[in-house]
Protein backbone atom coordinates (compact mmCIF):
# COMPACT_ATOMS: atom_id res chain seq x y z
CA UNK A 1 0.00 0.00 0.00
CA UNK A 2 1.29 3.15 -0.32
CA UNK A 3 2.00 6.47 1.78
CA UNK A 4 -0.50 9.10 0.61
CA UNK A 5 1.48 11.43 3.16
CA UNK A 6 4.00 11.53 0.59
CA UNK A 7 1.89 12.52 -2.57
CA UNK A 8 2.23 16.32 -3.16
CA UNK A 9 -1.07 16.73 -4.22
CA UNK A 10 -2.32 14.95 -0.64
CA UNK A 11 0.08 17.46 0.90
CA UNK A 12 -1.29 20.88 -0.91
CA UNK A 13 -4.90 19.33 -0.64
CA UNK A 14 -4.47 19.05 3.17
CA UNK A 15 -2.90 22.71 3.68
CA UNK A 16 -6.12 23.74 1.61
CA UNK A 17 -8.54 22.01 4.46
CA UNK A 18 -6.32 23.53 7.24
CA UNK A 19 -6.37 26.90 5.70
CA UNK A 20 -10.54 26.59 4.80
CA UNK A 21 -10.68 25.99 8.37
CA UNK A 22 -9.42 28.49 9.59
CA UNK A 23 -10.97 30.89 7.19
CA UNK A 24 -14.43 29.74 8.02
CA UNK A 25 -13.34 31.05 11.90
CA UNK A 26 -13.51 34.52 10.44
CA UNK A 27 -16.98 36.89 11.58
CA UNK A 28 -18.00 36.85 8.13
CA UNK A 29 -18.77 33.16 8.01
CA UNK A 30 -20.21 32.73 11.91
CA UNK A 31 -23.50 33.68 10.93
CA UNK A 32 -23.80 31.44 7.59
CA UNK A 33 -23.48 27.68 9.13
CA UNK A 34 -24.49 26.17 5.91
CA UNK A 35 -21.60 27.73 4.30
CA UNK A 36 -19.26 27.10 6.95
CA UNK A 37 -20.15 23.15 6.59
CA UNK A 38 -20.54 22.51 3.25
CA UNK A 39 -16.60 24.14 2.68
CA UNK A 40 -15.36 22.29 5.01
CA UNK A 41 -16.35 19.07 4.24
CA UNK A 42 -15.35 19.49 0.60
CA UNK A 43 -12.24 20.80 1.51
CA UNK A 44 -11.58 17.50 3.78
CA UNK A 45 -12.87 15.18 1.61
CA UNK A 46 -10.24 16.04 -1.16
CA UNK A 47 -7.58 14.99 0.67
CA UNK A 48 -9.23 11.64 2.71
CA UNK A 49 -10.35 10.37 -0.54
CA UNK A 50 -6.83 10.91 -1.61
CA UNK A 51 -5.60 8.92 0.69
CA UNK A 52 -8.09 6.56 1.08
CA UNK A 53 -7.37 6.02 -2.89
CA UNK A 54 -3.84 5.43 -2.58
CA UNK A 55 -4.52 2.89 0.35
CA UNK A 56 -6.98 0.99 -1.44
CA UNK A 57 -4.69 -1.47 -3.28
CA UNK A 58 -6.76 -1.36 -6.62
CA UNK A 59 -6.00 0.65 -9.71
CA UNK A 60 -10.01 1.06 -10.68
CA UNK A 61 -10.89 1.74 -6.94
CA UNK A 62 -8.11 4.26 -6.53
CA UNK A 63 -8.99 6.29 -9.72
CA UNK A 64 -12.30 6.10 -8.36
CA UNK A 65 -11.52 7.45 -5.17
CA UNK A 66 -9.25 10.28 -7.03
CA UNK A 67 -11.90 10.86 -9.33
CA UNK A 68 -14.01 12.13 -6.01
CA UNK A 69 -11.08 13.96 -4.65
CA UNK A 70 -11.28 16.14 -7.57
CA UNK A 71 -15.54 16.14 -7.71
CA UNK A 72 -14.99 17.94 -4.17
CA UNK A 73 -12.56 20.02 -5.45
CA UNK A 74 -14.97 20.86 -8.53
CA UNK A 75 -17.50 21.74 -5.16
CA UNK A 76 -14.71 23.71 -3.20
CA UNK A 77 -13.92 25.83 -5.95
CA UNK A 78 -18.42 26.42 -6.61
CA UNK A 79 -18.25 27.60 -2.48
CA UNK A 80 -15.04 29.71 -3.05
CA UNK A 81 -16.45 31.93 -6.16
CA UNK A 82 -19.81 32.52 -4.07
CA UNK A 83 -18.38 32.94 -1.33
CA UNK A 84 -16.08 35.85 -3.00
CA UNK A 85 -19.39 37.00 -4.21
CA UNK A 86 -21.60 37.42 -1.45
CA UNK A 87 -18.33 39.34 0.51
CA UNK A 88 -17.14 36.81 2.62
CA UNK A 89 -13.83 36.84 1.25
CA UNK A 90 -11.53 39.61 -0.16
CA UNK A 91 -10.30 39.52 -3.59
CA UNK A 92 -6.65 38.38 -2.68
CA UNK A 93 -7.57 35.94 -0.22
CA UNK A 94 -10.23 34.52 -3.39
CA UNK A 95 -7.65 34.31 -5.65
CA UNK A 96 -5.25 32.76 -3.59
CA UNK A 97 -7.34 29.88 -2.60
CA UNK A 98 -9.12 29.77 -5.65
CA UNK A 99 -5.43 29.17 -7.69
CA UNK A 100 -4.38 26.86 -4.92
CA UNK A 101 -7.58 24.52 -5.77
CA UNK A 102 -7.22 24.66 -9.29
CA UNK A 103 -3.33 23.67 -8.73
CA UNK A 104 -5.16 20.53 -6.79
CA UNK A 105 -7.81 19.94 -9.67
CA UNK A 106 -4.83 19.62 -12.04
CA UNK A 107 -2.46 17.52 -10.18
CA UNK A 108 -5.30 15.24 -9.83
CA UNK A 109 -6.49 15.04 -13.36
CA UNK A 110 -2.87 14.55 -14.24
CA UNK A 111 -2.78 11.76 -11.64
CA UNK A 112 -5.83 10.31 -13.05
CA UNK A 113 -4.81 10.20 -16.64
CA UNK A 114 -1.63 8.70 -16.06
CA UNK A 115 -3.21 6.01 -14.02
CA UNK A 116 -5.99 4.84 -16.46
CA UNK A 117 -3.22 4.89 -19.30
CA UNK A 118 -0.94 3.01 -17.73
CA UNK A 119 -3.13 0.62 -15.32
CA UNK A 120 -1.03 2.27 -12.30
CA UNK A 121 -1.53 0.19 -8.97
CA UNK A 122 -1.11 2.96 -5.90
CA UNK A 123 2.43 3.37 -4.87
CA UNK A 124 4.50 1.10 -2.51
Amino acid sequence: MGDFTKIEVWKKSKNIAVKIYSITTSQMFVKDFDLINQRRRAAVSIPSNIAEGEESGSNPQSTRFFNIAKGSAAELKTQIIISYEIGYLQESLYKEIYGEVCQISIMLHKIIKHRKNHNIKPTP
